[in-house]
């Protein structure tokens, strides 16, 4: 580590800290100049690649991930700590493996069966986008298998 002001490359620690999850930063001392500065330390995570329906592939992107459940969640009871917590359990879901190629759609599943822990309707919106259903009937027989629906007992006047 290169002091900021005299260019040595002597120095000493004076304090290290935990920052977040994956960040360390340090306090440090020049020996030649008595300057201090700080330093940070992050942990390079290396991401799989995503395959989508259409045989592209890109790299995981947290960012795009919790815009999607955002979007689920628009003027739902659901806050934002929440929200990051679904992303981070995905994201580290998806590293468990140690897979270098993950499928969307095994990265919608996932979404899904957190969403529907937390918010019916987020649920719903997110299902609605990621199955692509090609009719009403289809999305309503997908509800059906995923939630037993009881038809409503017939009222008689």
């Amino acid at each position: 580590m290169r002091c900021p002001e005299c260019n040595s490359s002597e120095s000493r620690v004076l304090e290290t800290r935990t920052y977040k999850s994956s960040e360390i930063r340090r306090r440090r001392e020049c020996n030649s100049c008595k300057s201090r500065f700080t330093t940070t330390e992050t942990i390079i995570v290396s991401y799989p690649l995503i395959k989508k329906r259409d045989g592209c592939q890109e790299p995981f992107n947290k960012e795009k991930l919790r815009k999607g459940i955002q979007l689920a969640c628009l003027k739902r009871p659901v806050s934002l700590s929440q929200i990051e917590d679904i992303v981070n359990q995905v994201t580290q879901k998806v590293l468990e493996d140690n897979y270098k190629t993950v499928s969307a759609k095994d990265v919608g599943q996932i979404v899904i069966k957190e969403l529907k822990k937390l918010d019916d309707v987020a649920y719903v919106r997110f299902a609605s986008v990621y199955k692509e259903f090609k009719d009403v009937n289809e999305f309503v027989e997908t509800l059906k298998k995923d939630y037993v629906i009881k038809p409503k007992p017939e009222t008689q006047l």
